[in-house]
């Protein structure tokens, strides 16, 4: 059992500029104001976002080094308190230290093998070592809120979709496999689908869930005060119903 009070620092991220978000341009950059100028940044997650992407909202970014298109990285969005890792590398990231640091209890044991992973038709996440066995790990970005719930996908998912169908397929030929949920959002306290974006989606992982797939997912937020990314739960709450 995780204690309500539960907070472990992860991850500090280094020379974050507070900015306000101005507009979406296009699916990977927004424009935002800091100090009194207007810039274009990058956004490596290809959500919609429409929750958090509204004008005038607080938000974090990272500079980019010259020669880049955009002038910034946009990695958090104000959420309450805390904020919203929206930068899937860097979720990827603060989960790898956390495995690290043995804060995950469901993969004690655990060692990354390999990144983008080939199985099939698709490159999946992680190829883990759990205690002499192969295990295959795709992890999913879920930063749409309902309530106190985080939620994915926030749009229809092809790539999604296709990913579960082969993990699916790997564990009923006898495999190991774990679909893992990153809620980066503050104080939720579960993991479920997104019915409405893809009922499809939503009904391929009942599906994985029953022949074996694992499902799992890890709460974290990032800290402005102090500009470090938090774990707040190693094994949230995964509710498919």
């Amino acid at each position: 059992m995780i204690e309500a009070n539960y907070r472990f620092k992860i991850l500090n991220v280094e020379n974050p500029v507070e900015c306000r978000l101005l507009e979406r341009m296009n699916r990977f950059v927004v424009m935002v104001r800091l100090h009194g100028e207007q810039y274009k940044a990058w956004i490596n997650n290809t959500g919609r976002l429409r929750q958090f992407l509204v004008s005038g909202r607080k938000a974090y970014c990272l500079s980019i080094d010259k020669g880049h298109k955009t002038d910034f990285r946009l990695f958090a969005i104000e959420d309450g308190d805390s904020a919203a890792v929206i930068d899937t590398q860097l979720q990827m990231k603060a989960w790898e230290k956390s495995l690290e640091m043995g804060l995950i209890p469901w993969l004690q044991g655990c060692r990354i093998l390999k990144r983008n992973a080939r199985l099939g038709d698709s490159l999946i996440d992680y190829l883990l070592e759990c205690q002499g066995q192969l295990v295959f790990l795709e992890a999913k970005s879920a930063v749409l809120r309902e309530s106190d719930y985080a939620m994915y996908p926030d749009c229809p998912s092809a790539r999604g979709r296709r990913h579960i169908r082969e993990l699916t397929n790997h564990v009923r030929q006898g495999g190991r496999a774990i679909i893992m949920f990153i809620a980066a959002l503050p104080d939720v306290r579960a993991f479920r689908p997104n019915r409405l974006a893809d009922p499809e989606l939503c009904g391929l992982l009942v599906e994985a869930q029953r022949a074996g797939v694992t499902l799992k997912s890890v709460g974290m937020a990032y800290c402005p005060e102090g500009a470090y990314i938090y774990l707040f739960s190693p094994d949230l709450k995964v509710e498919l119903s």
